[in-house]
C-alpha cells in the first residue's frame, strides 16, 4: 500500500524491463517447489502479431537475491550479472541458458511421503532435532523447525540418538499438523501469523499459526500479503537507496576518528613529560665531569632542582658520550615542546570531525526522502568523505524541513540535515524568531516562528522537545 519514491533516473535494468514487458499481460505467477523462487510469466506481442512469453524470475535468497528476465530458457538480462569470477557454481549473464539455483536434497512436505521425510530426519543420529528437520524439509526455516519441535513436545536441541519410537511418532504427527495448517490456515481461517514481543518487536512470522512462543502476542491475518505489510511497517525494512551505505561510511569514519583521538591523547600525555628531559639535561650538564664516557647505563645524582636534596636517576645511551647524552635530552625536550602545540591543534581538528560526523548521523536518522539523501550525498562529497560525482537534484520534490504547528498555531520548522539547518537559520528564519538547538550535541536547528512576540511556555517546551528528539 505504501508508495515508494522513484529515483531521479531509472536504473538500467528498469529501462530493460520497460522495453521488454511494459505492454505485456501477466499470464501466471508460480513458485518453484517450496524454494524462495518466484516465476512470473508475461505474455506480450512480438513482430507479426506473435505472442511470446517472457518469464521474470525472482530469486529471493538473502545476499544472493536476483531478478532475471528469461525468454525460451535464455537470459535476456539480470539485475545482478554474475560472471565466473564471482561464482564457480553458477553464472548469470545475458545470452546464457538460465539454470535454476543449485537444488538441495530436501523433501516437499506437501507432495512427498512423510515416512520418507522421517527417514532423512533419522539419518544422522548426532544431529540436533531442529537441524535434522531443516536438512529434511524443503522451505523450512528455524521458525518452522521450532514449531514442529514444540508441537511434538521436544526440545529443539535434543539429539536424534536420544529419541525413541514414541518421540518419532510425535514428530510425524507434528509435521502432519503443520502441513494441514499451512494448507488450510488455522481454526479461524487465518493464513498467516506474526509473533510480537515487547515494544512491538517482531519475533517470528509464518504462513500458518505459531504456538512455540506462548508469551508472545500473536497477530493473525487472512493473507500472507497483509501479514508482510504489517511486518514491513514494524521493521521499517525499506531503506532508501544509499541511506544504509552512508550510515556505514559515517560509522567507519567516526570509529577511525575516535581511534585517532585516543592515540593523540596518548601522544599529548607523553609530550607533557617534556620538562623531565630538560631536568635530565641540566643535571647532566652540572655533573658531567664526575663520570666517564660510555661507562654507566645510568647515573644517580642529587637533583639540582630539588630543595630537599632528592636524587634523580638518568638513563644513558652507552653508545654516546655524556655531552651527546645531554644534547639528546635537550633535543627530545625541544621536540616534545613543539609537539604539544601541534598535537593540540590536531586534537581540536579531530574533535571537530567527530562532531561533524555525528551531525551527519543525526541527519541520516531524520531523512526519509531521496532528495534529503541526495543533499547528504553532496555534503559528504564536499567534505571529502566520498569520491563520487554529486547527485543531480530531483526537481520533482525538493527537500523541505519538517513543519509543525504549536497549539496556538505558531509555526515550528525543523531542519533535517546540515544543508537544511544552514538554510533555515540564515535564510528562512527572521531576526526576531526563536532558535533552539541541543547544547554540545549534534542535531537539527529548530526555529519557532514567533516573530518577536513573547512565546508561550507551551510553545517553548514543544520546540525544545523537537530539538531534543531530532538530535543524537
Amino acid at each position: 500500500e505504501k508508495n515508494l519514491e522513484n529515483p531521479p533516473e531509472p536504473p538500467v535494468f528498469c529501462m530493460v524491463l520497460r522495453k521488454q514487458i511494459e505492454t505485456g499481460r501477466i499470464a501466471q505467477i508460480r513458485q518453484h517447489g517450496l524454494d524462495r523462487l518466484l516465476l512470473i510469466d508475461i505474455d506480450s506481442l512480438a513482430a507479426g502479431g506473435r505472442i511470446v512469453t517472457k518469464t521474470l524470475v525472482l530469486e529471493l535468497m538473502g545476499k544472493y537475491s536476483n531478478i532475471i528476465l528469461v525468454q525460451d530458457g535464455i537470459i535476456i538480462d539480470a539485475l545482478r550479472k554474475i560472471g565466473a569470477n564471482s561464482s564457480r557454481v553458477r553464472t548469470v549473464l545475458p545470452g546464457q541458458a538460465y539454470e535454476l539455483p543449485p537444488g538441495q536434497e530436501k523433501k516437499d512436505l506437501f507432495t512427498d511421503d512423510i515416512e520418507t521425510i522421517m527417514a532423512i530426519v533419522k539419518a544422522d543420529p548426532t544431529l540436533r532435532l531442529d537441524k535434522a528437520l531443516l536438512a529434511a524439509c524443503m522451505g523450512f526455516g528455524p521458525v518452522s523447525a521450532k514449531e514442529v519441535c514444540f508441537s511434538a513436545g521436544l526440545a529443539p536441541s535434543i539429539r536424534i540418538e536420544a529419541l525413541d519410537e514414541a518421540d518419532f511418532q510425535a514428530i510425524k504427527g507434528a509435521l502432519e499438523e503443520i502441513r494441514e495448517a499451512a494448507a488450510h490456515g488455522g481454526e479461524d481461517g487465518a493464513k498467516a501469523v506474526l509473533l510480537l514481543g515487547e515494544n512491538q518487536k517482531v519475533l517470528a512470522m509464518a504462513a500458518f499459526p505459531l504456538h512455540y512462543l506462548p508469551e508472545a502476542a500473536a497477530l493473525s491475518f487472512p493473507t500472507i500479503s497483509a501479514m508482510l505489510e504489517k511486518a514491513d511497517n514494524l521493521l521499517g525494512s525499506y531503506v532508501l537507496p544509499d541511506k544504509d551505505r552512508f550510515r556505514k561510511l559515517v560509522k567507519n569514519e567516526k570509529n577511525r576518528a575516535e581511534n585517532k583521538l585516543t592515540k593523540l591523547d596518548e601522544e599529548i600525555a607523553a609530550a607533557e613529560n617534556a620538562e623531565e628531559f630538560k631536568v635530565r639535561g641540566d643535571n647532566l650538564m652540572t655533573y658531567q665531569y664526575q663520570f666517564k664516557d660510555r661507562e654507566d647505563a645510568s647515573v644517580t645524582v642529587p637533583n639540582i632542582y630539588s630543595e630537599t636534596g632528592e636524587t634523580i636517576t638518568i638513563p644513558l645511551d652507552q653508545r654516546l658520550t655524556l655531552v651527546e647524552n645531554m644534547q639528546a635530552c635537550y633535543k627530545k625536550y625541544d621536540k616534545l615542546k613543539r609537539a604539544q602545540e601541534l598535537l593540540q591543534v590536531q586534537r581540536r581538528e579531530c574533535e571537530a570531525n567527530i562532531a561533524y560526523l555525528e551531525s551527519i548521523e543525526a541527519s541520516l536518522l531524520a531523512s526519509s526522502s531521496l532528495a534529503e539523501i541526495a543533499e547528504i550525498h553532496n555534503e559528504l562529497i564536499a567534505a571529502g568523505y566520498l569520491r563520487e560525482k554529486p547527485k543531480k537534484k530531483n526537481n520533482d520534490k525538493p527537500a523541505r524541513p519538517f513543519h509543525f504547528q504549536a497549539p496556538d498555531s505558531t509555526e515550528i520548522l525543523v531542519g533535517k540535515n546540515n544543508y537544511q539547518n544552514d538554510k533555515l537559520t540564515f535564510k528562512t528564519a527572521r531576526f526576531n524568531d526563536t532558535w533552539f538547538h541541543t547544547k554540545d550535541i549534534p542535531g537539527s536547528h529548530v526555529v519557532l516562528q514567533n516573530g518577536g512576540t513573547e512565546p508561550s511556555e507551551e510553545d517553548i517546551l514543544l520546540a525544545a522537545s523537537l530539538a531534543a528528539h531530532f538530535s543524537k
